[in-house]
């Protein structure tokens, strides 16, 4: 939370090739070991439109998704975030989507889903809008979250360094992306 390129629009795929393909594979090893639901592109520092889901034993992912509601039934559940660790919040979802979009193959798909599957591609498609949960919590519940989070342990000085000692320089890896 904090990095720009959360709060950045990502731009569309226009090659599908072997570094797509690299990317796919990169989101999903890595939301596998961080243990979520889905990652966008954007949370790992890539500005592209591509995201990975893993609900329910089953893993997917989209490229360029096109997102609508089924119905208007909403859904409020807690819901977390890789971007803004150990935090949950309740927040409302459509409880239905249809998102259309491309494999990373190139191919036209089409994706239906519900509850679990539902919110997690709506929140991975609003990180390749700019959008973080946070900003979709009604305006007290939103309030109190970023008051919450103002005192993460990952914001400001880190616990683990001596108050007043120099922060690290930075480890700087550049993707293939």
């Amino acid at each position: 939370m904090g990095d720009p390129v959360l709060r950045t629009p990502a731009a569309p795929v226009v090659e599908f090739d072997k570094e797509l393909q690299q990317l796919v594979a990169d989101l999903t090893d890595t939301m596998h070991a961080a243990g979520g639901a889905g990652l966008a592109a954007p949370q790992i520092g890539v500005g592209l439109r591509v995201f990975t889901w893993y609900v329910d034993g089953e893993v997917g992912h989209l490229i360029n998704p096109d997102v609508v509601p089924v119905g208007e039934d909403v859904e409020r559940d807690a819901e977390g975030c890789l971007s803004i660790p150990g935090f949950r919040f309740d927040c409302d979802r459509y409880l239905t989507v249809a998102a259309t979009g491309w494999n990373m193959h190139g191919e036209p798909i089409r994706v239906e889903g519900s509850h679990k599957l539902a919110r997690a591609i709506q929140h991975e498609t609003d990180h390749l809008d700019g959008v973080l949960f946070v900003d979709r919590l009604d305006t007290e519940a939103r309030e109190a979250a970023l008051s919450v989070l103002a005192g993460a342990e990952w914001q400001g000085h880190p616990s683990w360094l001596p108050e007043g000692s120099p922060l690290p320089a930075p480890v700087v890896k550049v993707s293939p992306h």
